[in-house]
Parts: C-alpha cells; structure tokens; sequence
C-alpha cells in the first residue's frame, strides 16, 4: 500500500510540473502603437507583429522587392484612425483598415485597404484600396533586427516610421483640419 500511495504521489508531482510548462514565445510577437493627438485624444492606432532578422537578408530575398507585402508578419497590420488624417498628404477617413506595402529597391508603395483582420495576404483585394502612395526607403544607421513601426512628432503632425534591417521609410501623418483644409484647396490657384 505505501508503495501504490508513493507513486500516486510521484505521477502527482511529474503531472504538476507539466501542468507548469508555458509555450514558447511567438517567433514574430505582436505589438501596437498608439498615436495621440495635441489634445491627447486618440489618432491612430496600429497592431502588427515584428518579425526578427535572424542573419537572413531581408529585402530581396525573404520580403521580395517589387511584390505585395502584409508589412510585418502572421495577419496584416491593422491600422485605425480615430479621425479624419492626411497620411503623406493624402486624405484618409477614420476607420479600421490594414496597411499592405511594395517595398521597392528606392521607395515603398504603402496602401491602405479596406479589409479588416486578414491573415496574411489571403483577403487582400486591390478594389478595396483606399490609397496607395509612394514614400523614399532610406538606409538605418545600424541594421534593425525586429521589424518595428515607431512615431515620432514633426511640428503640428508626426511622422510614422517604418523600419526593418538595413532600410526604413517615414510617413506624415497630420490631423485633417477641415476648415484648415478646405481653405487650402479654395486658396490655391487653378492651371487650365
């Protein structure tokens, strides 16, 4: 009988210490950025996952040049704008949307799409594009080894940086004053 209780008890203990065990961490983790507006209220928000670099080249040959991109890694990056914006000049309404990229030998063809909460490339359609525009890829002072999307404040706006081994691009985003806007438009001269 002592025995039988002994390896009750051990099988116990073993069944315990598995019951511990967590699972590995994800290869490309998930993260999010929040951007806030001078009065603190929310702007944009983004969530995608930061894949690593691992010694691999990454443009070229693991992300291809010239070819549709889900910008990060597992679903599309998810983006949300609180309010109405200009991204790199361009107007964009407040939405949930996910943000694709071509990323070309010297710049990037960003696009911000309709569809929500994608895996992957699987539900990217070109008629939902909402804006494609094209921004400069630039060299990083040192090698990123994670995938990584940062903001940073440029006079009345920000601009989003996009950055990953060796390259990086950089998008203005600014609150859409329309009144601001509007007046703009009216003020400037018309070519015929």
């Amino acid at each position: 009988m002592p025995k039988i209780i002994a390896l009750i008890c051990f099988l116990s203990l073993i069944n315990m210490g598995y019951a511990q065990q967590f699972n590995e961490l994800d290869k490309s983790p998930m993260d999010a950025i929040m951007i806030r507006a001078q009065d603190n209220s929310s702007l944009v928000r983004i969530i995608y996952s930061r894949p690593y670099k691992r010694n691999r080249k990454i443009f070229g040959e693991l992300v291809q040049l010239d070819s549709l991109w889900r910008t990060g890694a597992n679903e599309a990056t998810e983006i949300k704008f609180y309010q109405d914006v200009l991204f790199n000049g361009n107007e964009v309404k407040k939405g949930t949307y996910s943000l694709f990229s071509i990323p070309h030998e010297n710049d990037w063809t960003l696009i911000i799409n309709k569809v929500e909460k994608s895996w992957g490339l699987d539900s990217y359609v070109e008629e939902n594009d909402v804006l494609r525009t094209k921004v400069p890829s630039m060299l990083t002072a040192s090698p990123v080894e994670q995938f990584s999307i940062s903001v940073r404040r440029n006079g009345q706006g920000y601009n989003l940086l996009l950055g990953w081994d060796d390259r990086f691009v950089q998008v203005p985003i600014q609150v859409l004053d329309q009144n601001q806007y509007k007046s703009e438009i009216k003020d400037q001269p018309v070519h015929y």
